[in-house]
């Protein structure tokens, strides 16, 4: 899912007061709540006129983000094909730092800024570019599939990224298109035993994890169902196979949040990030969420004031070498172009 708030064109006529500013929130976040955020969020639609700047914002980020200063919201694909997209002269990454690097991978003239360096990731700094070509030398010929939750030079190592979005579909183009019956599917061992199970390829994997949906159990999802009889479970691939299996729909946070607008179910409990469940629930107030709360405290670096601070003094940018970039550039493209 993924929508903008305004055409480019119409930037100027964001420059708002305070109530119009609120106007654009006032059903997701309480004005007392609010009033706390007010100054950043006019500082910053002042200064995204003032730098032609856009904000991306994953769909991990806090409500008066993702619903007050965002430009673009989605998850990791959609955000990918947006930075491929925009006009903007400078780009705000209101995420993790791969998510930034893709952006910067993909727009090499432009800045890129993501507003607190340390905003990381788990599976991401489960393995290096080393880790790859020993993988590679181990396994000759078999195609690299990399989850784009990795670096720079993880990406320049591979033959096609992925995102937990068109995983199912990079994996089923390679095989027919390379003429094989196995890949090599990394960082996630998650996400590449659900889609090895979901198509019955082999998959070579790697010992890595999201640190926020491995700790999702079946046993957590049989006490949501106790405390909540008819509840629709709805899990991210990105979480071990027994919990998959016990959910009724894995996907995307793209995919969860069009199932939930397609589908509108009663009742439904999300198992995945919880700010998820906030902005999801703000757009669907006719479907009740149970609200499990694993937080990503990499995700939670990402603030109000920290996106003011960034448009401010243009920090931090984003940089990737030349020679990295148009390697990994390939191997995001033809992700796309999938």
């Amino acid at each position: 899912m993924s929508f903008a708030l305004a055409p480019r064109s119409a930037a100027p006529q964001r420059l708002v007061d305070a109530a119009a500013l609120y106007a654009r929130v006032g059903g997701h976040i309480p004005k007392f709540e609010w009033d706390s955020f007010a100054d950043d969020a006019a500082a910053i639609e002042r200064l995204k006129i003032e730098r032609d700047a856009i904000v991306l914002a994953h769909n991990y980020q806090t409500p008066e983000i993702y619903h007050g200063v965002a430009d673009i919201v989605g998850d990791s694909l959609a955000l990918a094909r947006e930075a491929g997209k925009t006009s903007a002269s400078v780009i705000v990454m209101a995420g993790v730092h791969f998510m930034a690097e893709t952006a910067k991978i993909l727009n090499p003239d432009k800045t890129v800024l993501i507003p607190d360096a340390r905003a990381g990731c788990s599976l991401a700094e489960s393995i290096t570019a080393a880790d790859v070509r020993a993988l590679k030398a181990q396994y000759p010929g078999v195609p690299v599939v990399t989850y784009v939750n990795t670096s720079a030079e993880v990406k320049a190592e591979t033959d096609v990224c992925c995102t937990s979005g068109n995983a199912k579909k990079v994996v089923e183009t390679v095989v027919r298109e390379w003429g094989v019956n196995r890949v090599i599917m990394i960082p996630d061992k998650y996400l590449a035993a659900n889609i090895g199970r979901e198509t019955g390829i082999e998959m070579i994997t790697w010992d890595g994890a999201c640190e926020v949906h491995e700790r999702f159990t079946p046993q957590d999802i049989a006490e949501y169902r106790d405390a909540m009889p008819g509840v629709v479970v709805l899990a991210h691939p990105e979480c071990p196979p027994e919990v998959v299996a016990a959910a009724d729909y894995s996907g995307s946070t793209a995919g969860i949040a069009d199932y939930i607008s397609g589908r509108k179910p009663k009742k439904a409990v999300l198992i995945t990030e919880c700010s998820m469940a906030d902005n999801i629930a703000a757009l669907n107030p006719e479907t009740e969420f149970l609200r499990p709360c694993n937080l990503c405290p990499h995700m939670k670096r990402i603030t109000l004031n920290g996106i003011r601070r960034s448009l401010e003094t243009l920090t931090t940018e984003v940089l990737v070498d030349p020679a990295i970039a148009a390697r990994a550039r390939q191997a995001v493209e033809r992700m796309l172009a999938i």
